[in-house]
């Protein structure tokens, strides 16, 4: 490695005493010997400066951002449910969402089957690793290829997921439940219910039944989020993480409706 010269460490050590992230003169030197030195000396100022910012706090903050769904910060709407439960709804990628990778559980918006399928459940399935797949097979059929009816919901470990459990549901297909509205709420008073059999303090779900499924946003808002106010209880924080513009606007102005009074 060409060592680095006086001037560059002078710069070094000027950027490093006021913890910069972006020490800008080291981009003064074009030579080729001074690009080499610039960069091995800003890869050091950044390491420093990351290092320094983890005992600070600064770097916790924004893995929180990403422990809730990897979603920006101003996409986060946050209601009170009761004294002692949260419900927050946010944009985000729900296969990165966690808490404390103990006591929390995301959502899989699953079939019948249980073994995986498209869009929310493919991702999960995915980001869990064959682990999950193996898992679900295990689950009790109640029927001949059924291991979760509509409406109900069973629960699984993560595995390579950063949530502890995963808890699988059965929303309704729009067009063809003669009653999609009481088979949706179950799907989330079922999950609920399973979250807090298994001490589950933090809860992510999707929006189920919103995608293939065909259920109408706001429909499926209204019964989501009233489902939950009625249902939350010994549930720390309900969290909704939603990867659209269109569904996360649609969530948080039910959210605002129901939950006024």
């Amino acid at each position: 490695m060409p060592p680095i010269s006086p001037s560059i460490a002078s710069t070094v050590l000027s950027s490093l005493s006021h913890l910069s992230l972006n020490p800008r003169p080291i981009f003064r030197y074009t030579t080729p010997e001074s690009r080499i030195s610039t960069s091995v000396a800003f890869r050091t100022v950044v390491k420093r400066s990351f290092s320094f910012l983890q005992r600070s706090g600064a770097v916790r903050a924004s893995s929180s951002m990403s422990s809730n769904g990897g979603g920006a910060e101003k996409s986060m709407a946050h209601f009170n449910l009761s004294p002692t439960s949260a419900l927050k709804i946010q944009k985000g990628d729900i296969t990165r969402w966690f808490i404390d990778g103990s006591s929390d559980a995301i959502v899989n918006p699953a079939n019948e089957r249980m073994l995986g399928g498209g869009g929310a459940d493919g991702a999960i399935h995915l980001a869990a690793g064959p682990e999950l797949r193996t898992a679900c097979y295990e689950v009790p059929e109640v029927r001949p290829g059924i291991r979760c009816p509509t409406g109900e919901a069973r629960i699984t470990l993560g595995f390579k997921l950063p949530a502890s459990h995963v808890i699988h549901t059965v929303g309704p297909v729009y067009d063809e439940d003669g009653n999609a509205a009481a088979s949706l709420s179950n799907a989330y008073r079922n999950s609920l219910r399973v979250a807090r059999e298994n001490n589950i303090q933090y809860i992510a779900f999707p929006a189920v039944s919103c995608g293939v499924y065909g259920y109408p946003f706001d429909e499926a808002a209204t019964v989501a989020i009233s489902t939950i106010r009625d249902h939350c209880n010994d549930i720390k924080e309900v969290h909704f993480v939603l990867f659209s513009d269109d569904i996360y606007n649609v969530w948080v102005k039910k959210a605002e409706e129901v939950l006024k009074n």
